[in-house]
């Protein structure tokens, strides 16, 4: 009886995620495997087994690889942005300064705009506000589009994901400064820590869970960029600003290469796997209970 009650308890709450999880993240991975061995190009009836030729191709594809390039210097940027400012702020917002809940919501908001209507809106920031600001004050930093210069397109890249992400990881940290124990901070006045020592030494380590799972969103949303990317710069000028992600895409749906495009998505779902794994091995070791 019982058994027949944890059966009818699995088909109504576990069977239906379990259902979807199959259906939209697991069959359409083995699938993209699959597809990853032929030569379809994306419209073709036919698939032709060519086993790992599409891996050559992107072994050969030079272009691929400077975006990819392009991309871990984009992730290390923006990670460490987020977090830096993300932690600094959500620390200011817990300390009792006035209106700290009107500043928490304001930071979020940008976490709530898409990516493809907040690339426009930058966009326009940068092609017009800036350039009017530039022309209005004499400065040279603004007298020209940034999304016009190579250097400059790639800043304005960062910038804009970092103004998106760090109000979702100043919740994150806001959460964890709330839950520490005030016992502990008290006992480590009393002890004569206080300032940056109490922060290092008491305060980081009891964060750490915090610290995981913002490194963890973070490193996997900036790999995987491409909406702000597309609607910001589309990978101008020359193809100078084109993430891995968008090259995956043009890859397989402009250029019909579905097969090399899918090796390629492939290829950078394990690097992500694998050094977003490393980073959550790494910092979960650093975790400490109260």
């Amino acid at each position: 009886m019982r058994s027949k009650e944890n059966k009818k308890d699995f088909c109504m709450f576990a069977f239906p995620g379990l259902f979807c999880f199959l259906a939209v993240v697991i069959l359409p991975f083995i699938y993209g495997i699959y597809l990853t061995l032929t030569d379809w190009n994306g419209v073709a009836k036919v698939k032709n087994f060519v086993g790992l030729k599409n891996f050559a191709g992107v072994m050969k594809d030079a272009q691929f690889w400077t975006s990819l390039l392009l991309t871990f210097k984009y992730v290390i940027v923006v990670v460490v942005l987020v977090n830096v400012l993300a932690f600094a702020i959500a620390y200011l917002l817990t300390r009792g300064i006035k209106g700290q809940n009107f500043f928490r919501a304001g930071f979020f908001t940008p976490n709530l705009i898409g990516g493809i209507v907040l690339g426009y809106i930058w966009q326009f920031v940068f092609s017009r506000v800036f350039v009017s600001v530039g022309e209005a004050t004499g400065w040279k930093l603004f007298e020209v589009s940034w999304l016009s210069d190579p250097n400059k397109a790639f800043a304005a890249l960062v910038l804009v994901s970092v103004w998106q992400l760090s109000g979702y990881m100043i919740l994150i940290y806001v959460a964890g400064f709330m839950g520490l124990s005030e016992d502990v901070m008290e006992a480590a006045e009393i002890d004569g820590a206080s300032g940056f020592v109490k922060l290092k030494n008491i305060i980081m380590p009891l964060m750490m869970s915090s610290v995981t799972i913002c490194l963890f969103l973070t490193l996997s949303r900036a790999f995987m960029v491409y909406d702000v990317n597309l609607s910001l710069t589309a990978g101008a000028p020359y193809g100078t600003t084109e993430m891995a992600a968008m090259h995956v895409y043009e890859k397989a749906f402009t250029s019909r290469q579905f097969g090399v495009g899918q090796a390629e998505a492939f290829i950078l779902f394990v690097i992500v796997a694998c050094i977003s794994g490393l980073q959550v091995y790494l910092t979960k070791k650093q975790e400490v209970e109260a």
